[in-house]
C-alpha cells in the first residue's frame, strides 16, 4: 500500500502544504535523540483549475487591472492541473479521477476549498444567464475583466468583503456599479454600523451606488445565445429594477464537502477535524475552507495557511520511539534499520531512537485579521486610499471597555474592545499606522500595559 501523500486541491491551502512538505526538512531533534533519515514520501497535488496555483486574495487587483494573472501566481508548485477527483476509496486507499487515473495514498489531504453561494433568485438556475458571474476563481475574474467596459452597468449582489472588493474593482475599470446589500450596513461580519457607513461613503466617492437593507428578488433575462438567456436587470423586493449588463454574485461561500460526505467522513458545516487536522478517518486530513475545527469554518486565507503549515509540521515530525517500535517484536535484537522501516511504513520522514521526541504540533485555531485597501481616484472629501482592518470580537458585551475615535472629515475610525486586561477586538479605518502593534497585542493574547486605554490607538 502506498505511503505517499496526496493532496486534493491546488488552492491556497493545498499549494502551501505541498511547498512546505517539499522544501522543509525534519525539525532538528534534541541532542540526546538520534535520527535516521529514511525515504521521504512523494507529494502529489491534484487540482481542478487549469491555472497554476495563485493568490486568491489578490483577485480583485487583477479585476481592477492593477495586476496581471502572472503577478499573483504562487511559487512553483507541481500540480496535476485540470483533473477532478470523483471518488475516494478508503478501503483500498486510492482516489479515482475524472481522467480515468487511480492514485494511491498513504495520507490523503482534503483541501477542496469552497464554492460560491448562488442565492435562490427568480431567473437563476443551474445554468447561469449570460452576464451573471460568481467571483471566486481566476477564471471568474478573467471572465469579468473581459466583459466589463467603460460605462458597463454592473450590479454586485452582496455587501461583504468579497462584494465590496468586486464593486471597487469594477468601478476602477470605469463601470457604473450598484452594490445591493441585504443587511443594515456593509461588511456586517467585520464592522459595526459607524464603520460600515464610513466604508459606504468611501465607495460612493468611487462612484459606487450603495443600497443597504435591500433584498433582491430575481433577475430579468431576455433570450440570448445561452440556454438561460442574457441578464438585463436585477429585480428588488419592492418592485424596483436595476438595469444591468453584468451581475456579480458575492453572496458568500460554502465548504466543498461532497467528496468527504460520499466517502462517509464526518461532516457538519465543513469536514470535521481535530487538533491534528485529522478527519474521522485517521489516514485523511483536511485543511482550508473545507475544514471545520472546533465548530468553526474560517473561509479566510490566513487560517488556511496556518493549517497548512501546522499539517506540514505534523507530517514531517517523527513520532516518539515507542510509536515507531510498533507491536512487540519476537526478536529481542530489533535494529535501527527495523525502526526506520517502521517509520517508512507510517509514512514519516525520519525514525527516532532513544528518548521520546517533543510533543507533536497542534492546531488550536487562528486569530484571523481581515485587511482591505480601497483606492480612489477622486479628489473630494473622503477621497484617496482607505485602509481597513478588523479583528476579534468587535461587538462589546456588558462590562467591556470600548475606546472609539472617529474623524468623519478624514474618513478615519478606530475602535478597540477590551475585556479585563485583554484586547479582544478592534476596527480600524483610515491610516493604519497602529494596526501592526494592535494586531500583535491581540494575537499574543497578553495582558495590556497599565496605561490609559486611548494609548492603544497611538497612531490616531
Amino acid at each position: 500500500m502506498s505511503k505517499d501523500i496526496v493532496v486534493i486541491g491546488g488552492g491556497t491551502a493545498g499549494a502551501r502544504l505541498a511547498r512546505q512538505l517539499t522544501r522543509r526538512t525534519t525539525p532538528a531533534a534534541a541532542s540526546s535523540v538520534r535520527t535516521t533519515p529514511v525515504a521521504t514520501p512523494a507529494v502529489t497535488v491534484i487540482g481542478e483549475e487549469e491555472h497554476a496555483p495563485y493568490n486568491r486574495v489578490l483577485l480583485a487587483e487583477v479585476l481592477a487591472g492593477r495586476y496581471g494573472p502572472e503577478v499573483i501566481a504562487q511559487p512553483q508548485t507541481p500540480v496535476r492541473r485540470g483533473v477532478r477527483v470523483v471518488r475516494i476509496d478508503r478501503v483500498e486507499r486510492v482516489v479515482q479521477c475524472d481522467d480515468g487515473s487511480v492514485v494511491p495514498y498513504g495520507t490523503l489531504v482534503l483541501a477542496t476549498g469552497s464554492n460560491p453561494v448562488l442565492p435562490p433568485l427568480r431567473g437563476l438556475g443551474a445554468d447561469l444567464p449570460d452576464g451573471v458571474h460568481p467571483f471566486r476563481t481566476l477564471d471568474d475574474c478573467l471572465a469579468l475583466a473581459a466583459a466589463v467596459r467603460e460605462g458597463t452597468r454592473a450590479v454586485v449582489i452582496g455587501g461583504g468583503l468579497l462584494g465590496v472588493s468586486a464593486a471597487r474593482a469594477l468601478a476602477e475599470r470605469g463601470a457604473q456599479v450598484v452594490l445591493a446589500q441585504q443587511g443594515e450596513y456593509l461588511m456586517q461580519r467585520q464592522l459595526d454600523a459607524e464603520a460600515g457607513e464610513l466604508l459606504r461613503g468611501h465607495l460612493e466617492t468611487l462612484g459606487v451606488e450603495v443600497h443597504t437593507e435591500c433584498r433582491v428578488r430575481g433577475l430579468r433575462c431576455e433570450a440570448g445565445e445561452g440556454a438561460a438567456g442574457t441578464v438585463r436587470a436585477v429585480e428588488l423586493a419592492d418592485g424596483y429594477a436595476l438595469d444591468a449588463d453584468l451581475v456579480v454574485l458575492a453572496c458568500g461561500v460554502r465548504p466543498r464537502v461532497g467528496l468527504a460526505q460520499a466517502a462517509g467522513l464526518e461532516v457538519r458545516h465543513g469536514i470535521v477535524v481535530d487538533d491534528e487536522l485529522r478527519t474521522s478517518d485517521p489516514h485523511i486530513r483536511a485543511i482550508g475552507d473545507c475544514a471545520e475545527h472546533n465548530g468553526r469554518v474560517y473561509g479566510l486565507a490566513g487560517p488556511a495557511l496556518e493549517q497548512a503549515d501546522t499539517l506540514a509540521a505534523l507530517l514531517l515530525t517523527p513520532p516518539p520511539a515507542a510509536a515507531l517500535a510498533g507491536p512487540p517484536s519476537s526478536h529481542a535484537d530489533a535494529t535501527e534499520a527495523e525502526a526506520a522501516a517502521a517509520a517508512v511504513s507510517a509514512g514519516l520522514v525520519a525514525a527516532v531512537t532513544g528518548p521520546a521526541s517533543a510533543s507533536l504540533p497542534r492546531y488550536t485555531g487562528t486569530r484571523a485579521l481581515t485587511r482591505l485597501t480601497l483606492n480612489s481616484r477622486g479628489t473630494g472629501v473622503g477621497a484617496g486610499p482607505l485602509d481597513l482592518a478588523a479583528f476579534g470580537e468587535t461587538n462589546p458585551l456588558p462590562g467591556d471597555d470600548v475606546v472609539r475615535l472617529a474623524d468623519a472629515t478624514r474618513g478615519a475610525y478606530r475602535k478597540v474592545v477590551v475585556r479585563g486586561d485583554r484586547l479582544i477586538g478592534g476596527i480600524l479605518l483610515g491610516d493604519l499606522g497602529a494596526v501592526g502593534e494592535l494586531a500583535r497585542t491581540w494575537e499574543g493574547d497578553e495582558p495590556l500595559p497599565s496605561t490609559p486605554l486611548f494609548h492603544l490607538l497611538g497612531g490616531a
